[in-house]
């Protein structure tokens, strides 16, 4: 076979567990990225620290790649474009134009006749006044918010006087589902109706923030085989090369609802690398670089933890059961609500 050279863009956990998937299959990786402390140069082979708006340090990076992914969606869109035009972008850069935004994102669940939570776009203060049905409800900005960035919790009317929103920004107002449990489901799909699916995994958030995963989800069947279904419809109806997730809420009356999509490998999939013969990543650099699909298989059930700021301070120094496996980002500053690692425990 001849050796690729995989570029990825963005150099968090994601793409580090990307680059030590793609190293277990002789795959070559560099990292670019706009922080020159991104923990992924650690496990790359080679690291450029560079603005996703500066195309001469773009072009630098793609003379060195045959093929490019990412591992976040919030990289400007112009700059995915640009990078498609030398070099092949997986999943495509169309795809992320739709993600990037809620309102887009929820517009196009909608029309595939799937269901999401009522929404709507709130402009202003009037809009919000107007749309006092959907409380109590999130109002979250359409672009770059992600694990609770950019998100307000609306009770009731009374809670507006409060608010200190810049309406420079566009939201989506959200309204709450008396919610039971979220899952999500993580699809790698390969081509034209080639897919391997990973069955549903149950989450807990804590300041939306996820904080544990667990495989198998406690759900009905019909649950488990409609929001598998729902992830291969949408995955073919974007026409997706490599592993999505979709995020799913469950309400007290047992009816699924999308959240969102990531369009990408998921936190909720870390879980993956000790359960199952073949993880979330593998699958990923599998499908964008075009190798053969393999069966993946669950080994084990299995429980991950998020490790969220000083968490990981505890966990250096824990010494751990051989059915645990301890994953430190190497991030070089601690912060609050920070994703610093994650320990996962397989049921043997």
């Amino acid at each position: 076979m001849t050796a690729i050279n995989l570029g990825i863009i963005g150099g968090g956990q994601l793409g580090s567990m990307l680059a030590n998937a793609a190293k277990k299959l002789n795959i070559k990786t560099v990292v670019y990225c706009d922080d020159k402390d991104a923990p992924a140069q650690y496990f790359s082979d080679e690291f450029i620290f560079g603005n996703y708006k500066d195309f001469e340090k773009i072009k630098e990076f793609t003379n060195k790649i045959d093929l490019v992914t990412f591992e976040f969606e919030n990289i400007p869109f112009e700059a995915l474009k640009k990078i498609n035009e030398l070099k092949k972008v997986f999943p495509k850069p169309e795809i992320n134009k739709i993600i990037q935004n809620r309102l887009t994102e929820k517009d196009f669940v909608n029309k595939l006749n799937i269901k999401t939570t009522e929404y709507k776009l709130i402009k202003n203060f009037t809009d919000l006044k107007k749309n006092l049905d959907l409380l109590p409800g999130f109002l979250k900005t359409c672009t770059l918010g992600y694990d609770g960035k950019g998100q307000f919790e609306i009770n009731s009317e009374k809670n507006l006087d409060n608010l200190k929103i810049d309406f420079k920004k566009e939201y989506v107002l959200e309204k709450i589902v008396n919610l039971k449990k979220e899952i999500s489901v993580i699809i790698t799909r390969f081509g034209n109706q080639k897919y391997e699916i990973y069955e549903p995994i149950e989450n807990i958030h804590e300041d939306q923030i996820l904080k544990n995963s667990k495989i198998p989800a406690e759900i009905s069947d019909e649950i488990l085989e409609k929001s598998k279904n729902w992830a291969k419809f949408i995955a073919e109806e974007l026409d997706y090369i490599g592993t999505l997730c979709v995020e799913y809420f469950i309400d007290k009356k047992d009816n699924l609802y999308v959240n969102e999509i990531a369009p990408r490998v998921h936190n909720s999939g870390h879980l993956t690398i000790n359960s199952h013969n073949i993880s979330q990543f593998e699958n990923h650099i599998r499908a964008v670089c075009g190798l053969e699909k393999k069966e993946t298989k669950k080994l084990f059930d299995a429980k991950m933890i998020n490790l969220i700021g000083n968490d990981i301070l505890i966990y250096r120094e824990k010494k751990f059961a051989e059915n645990e496996s301890f994953f430190d980002y190497l991030k070089k500053e601690i912060k609050p609500k920070r994703k610093m690692g994650h320990v996962t425990t397989i049921k043997k």
